[in-house]
């Protein structure tokens, strides 16, 4: 099980090709706030039909696509 599998979960459900959501989105989401360790595991995402697309630090939000 992994940390992010709520999220993944929701973004799966989501089902749009292609949208942002803030760290702080992200946070309530998957309960936990982002870190770098996000950077290890959105590989996981794959096998929910997505990627991340870019991640913005100056906007502070991820951009997801899907594949």
């Amino acid at each position: 099980m992994s940390k992010y599998d709520a999220l993944w979960a929701y973004i799966q459900k989501d089902g749009r090709p292609s949208f942002k959501l803030t760290f702080m989105q992200i946070q309530e989401i998957a309960g936990i706030p982002i870190d770098h360790s996000f950077l290890k595991y959105k590989k996981e995402l794959a096998s929910y039909g997505y990627q991340v697309g870019k991640i913005s630090m100056k906007e502070r939000a991820v951009i997801f696509q899907k594949l």
